[in-house]
């Protein structure tokens, strides 16, 4: 039998859990389908010391265990496995995971994003121990020290110049002699003099995995074939991200990158269904907004449901108020 739920939420990083939260506190009884890697991205991370409220920081799984027990605490239902097929044609939506079949009146997508990795093993045990691909996030623990970067967009130049405001050198490696990036950007990083290029060039590994911390790289020339080693604290992976929204392409507007499409902050091109933190931002990326735009996809949930609530017992049409908003009116005339 199919489980019944008035609001779902698919993710449970920092979007999706503080979702839960307002939405459990508004007596909705969420349910969130965590996914495989519950927590999102802040369970790779080590120590989180931007997000409000810990002067002495947090580590990334912790921060976010507690979010989990936050929401459980005020009655949020959670389910350990992943959205394998979502419907978003009917109503109510249809959310089916390995084992389970929810239908579900309103929606919150906080999927997130995936940084793009170099696919290196190196890369992936070195995570969290000098390797990143959050420059804004973890510049500061490099402050004086001598760092590499990937890339060849407005985003790795980006996040070249904004390491130089705590790295003593930043290096910035890409496999091309030409950069995908706006002039502007490519001049203002050409012009900072503590950046440096390592052109038609890619890391063909990170050191030192035995050491547990990044301690060098090796670096293969693609026009000669040397690989030469050169000492380093940390790296910087800045060669974009990936939406988690493959399921629902062709259901709900993205742009041209995968991302979900939103108005007033978390409205969908589908009425009755929100979408909140990476899976939709493009531009910040980071704990507290995606928390921001959970806490505000949650509050629209709770005000559509309850539109349709004052709906069904009233024959009347929208009221001024909704005509004042074409999006939440068509929310309201939903179905």
């Amino acid at each position: 039998m199919a489980i019944r739920k008035k609001l779902t939420i698919l993710g449970s990083g920092a979007a999706g859990l503080t979702a839960a939260i307002y939405a459990a506190r508004a007596n909705l009884e969420p349910l969130v389908i965590q996914g495989l890697q519950a927590g999102g991205q802040l369970t790779i991370t080590s120590d989180v010391e931007n997000f409000p409220g810990f002067p002495n920081g947090i580590l990334g799984p912790t921060l976010m265990e507690e979010m989990h027990k936050q929401a459980e605490r005020f009655g949020t239902q959670f389910i350990y496995d992943n959205a394998e097929l979502v419907d978003l044609t009917t109503r109510p939506f249809v959310v089916q995971t390995s084992g389970e079949e929810i239908r579900t009146d309103t929606l919150i997508i906080a999927t997130g994003a995936q940084a793009k990795w170099l696919g290196l093993d190196s890369e992936q045990k070195l995570m969290g121990r000098g390797v990143s691909a959050c420059a804004t996030c973890d510049g500061f623990f490099f402050r004086d020290k001598v760092v590499f970067i990937v890339g060849g967009g407005d985003t790795a130049m980006e996040e070249a110049v904004f390491l130089t405001r705590f790295a003593t050198s930043v290096t910035l490696v890409h496999r091309r002699d030409f950069f995908r990036a706006s002039k502007i950007m490519i001049d203002r990083a050409r012009n900072n003099k503590k950046i440096k290029f390592q052109l038609n060039s890619v890391i063909e590994d990170i050191l030192d995995v035995n050491k547990g911390e990044v301690t060098g790289v090796r670096i293969k020339d693609l026009q000669n074939g040397e690989v030469t080693e050169y000492p380093c604290d940390g790296v910087f992976i800045a060669i974009g991200h990936h939406p988690n929204s493959d399921l629902f392409r062709g259901q709900i507007k993205m742009n041209e990158n995968g991302y979900i499409e939103t108005t007033d902050g978390v409205l969908t091109s589908i009425p009755g269904v929100f979408a909140a933190g990476d899976v939709q931002d493009e531009i910040y990326k980071q704990a507290v907004t995606a928390a921001g735009t959970g806490c505000a996809a949650a509050l629209e949930a709770q005000w559509y449901l309850e539109r349709e609530e004052g709906k069904d017992s009233s024959s009347n049409p929208p009221g001024e108020s909704d005509k004042a908003n074409p999006q939440k009116a068509t929310a309201v005339m939903h179905e």
